[in-house]
């Protein structure tokens, strides 16, 4: 692959070291109003937006989150600290699955442990989780250089001007098969620890 290629991967391998995550000390410990809740939400998530006119969250947005049963509906037009747990995994689950699944995956939780007075409550679940996906970090820089390594043996019989790009579209394929397997096994997931319309209907 070119240079350039690799110069980017690079950069965003050593980008991976950086990633952090809203940790539960920054969210504040007083009920926000919607106008709150997407100032912060916009000032935490900014760097993993695309393009810079892209918002994090709208109210629309929010408002539909409570509509779809994804989160539960304010008190008094205010959102807990619990809200902004719930609507942080929103934001990272929106990406990769359908609204339906996202409600069925939070529904449980949010119904056990919002709000909840037991040793195990939201934060703790949240704090946990980003823990979790802290610590595979290393993991996944060494996953996509190896993909990316790979990717560029191919095609060493062709012109280097058709190489360069058909090296970076199987690099671009090849990733793309992981989170297609990964889907299908989140998807599958959900539906195994959710009952489904049927087993709710039954009941």
């Amino acid at each position: 692959m070119t240079i350039d290629a690799k110069d980017l991967l690079n950069s965003i391998i050593e980008s991976l070291g950086r990633i952090d995550y809203i940790h539960a000390g920054e969210i504040p410990n007083i009920d926000l109003y919607m106008d709150q809740v997407t100032t912060f939400m916009e000032e935490q998530l900014k760097s993993s937006k695309r393009y810079p006119g892209d918002k994090v969250m709208t109210k629309t947005m929010i408002n539909n989150y409570a509509k779809n049963n994804l989160l539960p509906p304010p008190v008094k037009k205010k959102y807990s600290k619990e809200h902004m747990f719930v609507l942080i995994f929103i934001y990272y689950f929106k990406n990769i699955l359908s609204i339906k699944d996202i409600e069925s995956l939070l529904g449980p939780m949010t119904e056990k442990f919002f709000s909840s007075s037991k040793e195990i409550d939201m934060e703790r679940i949240y704090e946990d989780i980003c823990k979790l996906e802290k610590n595979r970090v290393n993991e996944l820089q060494d996953e996509i250089s190896h993909c990316y390594e790979e990717a560029g043996g191919l095609f060493d019989d062709v012109p280097e001007e058709d190489r360069n790009y058909l090296q970076i579209f199987a690099f671009i394929c090849s990733l793309s098969f992981d989170v297609y397997v990964k889907k299908l096994l989140i998807e599958k997931l959900v539906d195994e620890v959710t009952p489904s319309e049927i087993d709710k209907k039954k009941k």
